[in-house]
């Protein structure tokens, strides 16, 4: 049977047991005609790009499902007709990866940078960021050439007098 992947965003104010009890409908759905489903994982509450249905968050969900393709429509329109979800995406794959998506491993990696510390107490900052940006680079680079060719005309101009 052909391998797919779904991705289905739900609205943020159900929970994410009901999430997970759309995903217990889907694999009902499937056991029935002889498919399963190969992966799920939650990826949880996520701001949305745009407003989709008034929704500015949503319960993101991913599914490695094995089905046919009949199933796979009849499951569509299934979560088509569901209140709960606002968007479904499935993808025809050739194999389902066994490993985290690169979602959930961001998430890890952002969860183990660590206490930064307090912040400096003083002045507020002007509205101004703090950080350098390439203009700021560009303009020491500029200055430290300048200042460097500065002495080296200097070491020119006092080598012949030196000399004499």
């Amino acid at each position: 049977m052909p391998l797919y992947e779904t991705v289905l965003i739900a609205r943020n104010d159900i929970n994410q047991q009901q999430v997970e009890a759309i995903a217990d409908m889907i694999r009902s759905q499937l056991e029935a005609d002889g498919g399963s489903v190969k992966k799920q994982e939650y990826w949880g509450l996520r701001s949305l790009a745009y407003r989709i249905k008034k929704n500015r968050k949503g319960h993101y969900l991913l599914l490695g499902l094995d089905a046919k393709p009949e199933t796979m429509r009849e499951v569509e329109r299934l979560l088509s007709l569901n209140e709960d979800v606002l968007r479904v995406l499935n993808l025809r794959v050739e194999e389902i990866d066994e490993n985290p998506s690169p979602v959930l491993t961001r998430k890890d990696e952002r969860g183990e940078r660590g206490f930064r510390g307090p912040k400096p107490s003083g002045r507020f900052d002007s509205g101004r960021s703090s950080r350098r940006g390439p203009e700021d680079r560009d303009r020491e680079e500029y200055r430290a050439r300048e200042e460097r060719e500065n002495k080296a005309q200097a070491a020119q101009a006092d080598a012949p007098a030196a000399a004499e």
